[in-house]
């Protein structure tokens, strides 16, 4: 029995020293397949943060929500009452917002409003 064990011994052991004792390292992150066509693009804009949201009373008794944006290049108008919200945008800072048929120009203090088939008028705050 003796003479048994200690071939089998041998053996584990050559077995055994054969073995790479480097630690496996497991990893979640896989390469992103779309990294090459990230890299490429341009930085992300990030949308505008709304700064102020101001209730304007216009000439005509009707009643308007506008949303100021940061960047004075978006604003969003809605009527008090009823109505879809509408998006008016700017070219650059300062010049008037259109869009829809819309024009406004001004600021929280007060604007001037053109709505589609009607004709400008001024709305305080």
């Amino acid at each position: 029995m003796k003479k048994l064990l200690l071939p089998v011994a041998a053996l584990a052991l050559v077995s055994l020293a054969a073995c790479d004792n480097k630690p496996t390292v497991v990893s979640t992150t896989a390469p992103d397949p779309n990294a090459a066509e990230l890299a490429k693009r341009g930085p992300v804009e990030l949308p505008p943060m709304m700064t102020k949201e101001v209730t304007f009373r216009c000439k005509d008794q009707s009643v308007h929500i506008v949303d100021f944006f940061q960047g004075d290049k978006q604003v969003l108008i809605k009527p008090a009452k009823e109505g879809s919200v509408t998006t008016l945008t700017a070219d650059k800072a300062g010049d008037p917002y259109k869009g829809s048929g819309y024009e406004m120009t001004g600021g929280p203090d007060g604007i001037t409003l053109t709505e589609p088939n009607k004709p400008a008028q001024a709305c305080k705050a």
